[in-house]
């Protein structure tokens, strides 16, 4: 028998629905994603740390989960890292009967495995529309006949520093040509598929290391889940290396913290971008391309130094969506290159940012 939850939100809004998944009470921000697909990458995109994901598309779970397997590098052979990090699973239609050739179990037998609740039969359009209204806010899960949890606010604390590694972790040793230092504020493993796959060798470290020390030539700083502000240390190390000039490259997270090391400031979007249908256009040209995101805050270009320019600009909302330094090699995207799951438009970003290595 289906177990009643409700999820309350910190407006007083109530939306009524059913467990499934591992049944318990959950908090965290309400956030919504409009892809109709890619759930299992989504899922584990360590940027989702902390959120209660809410889907728009209603049916949800219908080809199952791929295995958990890795490769003998540590890479995830299917999904985008090592466990779940949405703290929950908002959704319409659950399918509790999946077909898929690659499927090696149900999506409620994973969340179980993993822990992480699932809320199914909301109707999630309406819940989207409040958060468009009135944009992200704090929200809980609550099973029927458990205890009670207070509201919490995971941009209140450095979520980066939960899920970056804890050591240094050195990919393609002995085959790549070049050496990448990868700054880990919550690497989808997309991005160092995308860096081995063009001869790189990638040295991940943990988001507080001084990579400074570390011979390598070029640097990629990695996707993270919550506020900026929060990795000042990673900020002071990046601004150390802005006076080299060895190549920098940075996704998401990576276009902020290194916007904040050249001066500018961020700012929280109302209620973010999540899908994986955004346009964006490259600036000064009519270039537009369909992206990947997964973002709450967004670098204020106002704030730009004299040496820094806006690289791509939101169609929707005018938001930034990348910056490039105008004499040095460094460029960022706040969208997703690496795309999985979806649109692979700009995967040729990892191809300029390669390029310009090799050719330093």
């Amino acid at each position: 028998m289906k177990r009643a939850a409700k999820l309350i939100l910190e407006d007083g809004s109530v939306f009524e629905g059913f467990c499934f998944g591992h049944e318990e009470a959950v908090a965290g921000e309400v956030v919504f994603n409009t892809a109709m697909s890619g759930y299992p990458e989504s899922l584990t995109d360590p940027s989702y740390a902390g959120q209660l994901m809410t889907l728009t598309y209603p049916p949800v779970g219908n080809y199952g989960v791929p295995p958990r397997t890795f490769g003998a590098d540590g890479i995830s052979t299917f999904l985008e890292s090592e466990k779940i990090h949405a703290a929950a699973m908002i959704i319409s239609d659950y399918s509790r009967e999946c077909s898929h050739w690659n499927a090696a179990s149900t999506l409620s037998e994973w969340l179980r495995e993993e822990r992480v609740p699932g809320l199914c039969g909301v109707d999630t359009r309406a819940v989207t529309k409040l958060l468009r209204e009135k944009g992200s806010m704090k929200g809980k899960i609550v099973p029927e006949g458990s205890g009670g949890i207070d509201f919490y606010d995971p941009n209140a604390v450095n979520q980066v520093a939960r899920v970056s590694c804890r050591e240094i972790i050195t990919y393609g040793e002995g085959h790549g040509k070049k050496k990448i230092v990868l700054l880990d504020c919550g690497v989808k493993h997309n991005i160092i598929r995308c860096l081995l796959k063009r001869g790189m060798t990638v040295v991940r470290v943990p988001w507080d290391c001084d990579f400074n020390t570390i011979p390598c030539d070029g640097l990629f700083i990695s996707n993270g889940p919550g506020d900026p502000d929060t990795c000042d240390a990673a900020v002071q190390n990046i601004r150390k290396a802005l006076g080299g000039n060895r190549p920098i490259c940075g996704i998401c997270m990576g276009n902020q913290l290194l916007a904040k090391a050249g001066g500018a400031s961020v700012y929280k979007l109302k209620y973010g971008h999540r899908s994986h249908n955004q346009p964006v256009r490259m600036v000064g040209t009519n270039r537009c391309f369909i992206t990947s995101q997964n973002h709450g805050y967004a670098v204020d270009v106002r704030t730009l130094g004299a040496d820094w320019e806006p690289l791509f600009v939101n169609m929707n909302d005018d938001t930034n969506e990348g910056i490039r330094h105008r004499h040095k090699p460094y460029f960022t995207a706040q969208f997703h290159p690496e795309s999985c799951s979806g649109p692979t438009d700009t995967e040729f970003l990892f191809d300029q940012f390669a390029e310009t290595v090799f050719n330093q």
